[in-house]
């Protein structure tokens, strides 16, 4: 993609009620709408974006969208990533850049998408972006529910994994810079599409983490910081302290 020109792009939002950790938590009441619904009216807010989806191969998503006045693509059941599925909901579209957001991120702001997508139009060649942001305790760090990522000096991925990273066997993690994956992760279209062409990989299906199957196959990764305090629900438990946060009490 060229440097400096305008691109489009098109935000797809994967969310499916068969979550082992946290089953039906796409509709999940958070504030008086499902949590589905804050993820789509936040990123409908990003003014970069031409267009919202969420995609999704479950008939109570689709129907719950659509009430709301949101768009949703049905797709196959047998996706085991979300980055397949967002990838077979992008194949008829015309887009530049293809925004997979997380539906379980309903604390993202607008500007995170702006800041994902800058490098698009200022760095040749940049397929994937991910979003990174500093982790701040210790049980963060050790969760696995959190993945982190290992950032190289010029801002690409060297690794993510779903144990703690970089290890703090011989200091303590006051010490280290560690750093996890927010899910907001914009691709080209055509990398999305080879994406999902490639086969998965063994530390991929390992960490279950997308973005492996890009490293393992040697496709850079970049990664941009955010200071903004996101946190992702993978669990009943997550959606009562994102509860918390919206009322001001965390």
């Amino acid at each position: 993609m060229a440097t400096g020109a305008a691109i489009k792009s098109v935000a797809i939002i994967p969310a499916r009620m068969g979550s082992s950790r946290f089953p039906g938590k796409p509709l999940a009441p958070l504030m008086g709408r499902t949590m589905i619904e804050h993820v789509y009216r936040r990123t409908a807010a990003c003014e970069a974006l031409a267009d919202v989806f969420v995609a999704t191969c479950d008939e109570e998503i689709r129907a719950a969208v659509e009430a709301f006045g949101g768009k949703a693509i049905m797709t196959a059941d047998t996706h085991e990533r979300a980055s397949d599925r967002v990838a077979e909901a992008a194949r008829a579209m015309e887009a530049d850049v293809v925004v997979m957001v997380q539906g379980d991120e309903p604390l993202i702001e607008p500007g995170m998408i702006d800041a994902a997508l800058r490098p698009f139009t200022t760095e040749p060649g940049i397929e994937c972006v991910n979003l990174a942001k500093r982790i701040e305790t210790e049980d963060d760090y050790r969760n696995p529910d959190t993945i982190k990522v290992v950032i190289d000096h010029a801002g690409f991925a060297l690794y993510m994994s779903r144990a703690p990273i970089p290890t703090i066997e011989k200091t303590t993690f006051a010490d280290i810079r560690a750093y996890k994956q927010v899910c907001v992760i914009p691709f080209t279209r055509t990398g999305l599409i080879r994406f999902a062409a490639l086969p998965p990989t063994p530390l991929e299906i390992a960490e279950s983490i997308d973005m492996l199957r890009f490293l393992e196959s040697g496709t850079r990764v970049r990664m941009i910081e955010t200071q903004v305090a996101c946190q992702s629900v993978d669990r009943p438990a997550d959606l009562a302290r994102v509860e918390r946060i919206m009322r001001g009490l965390e």
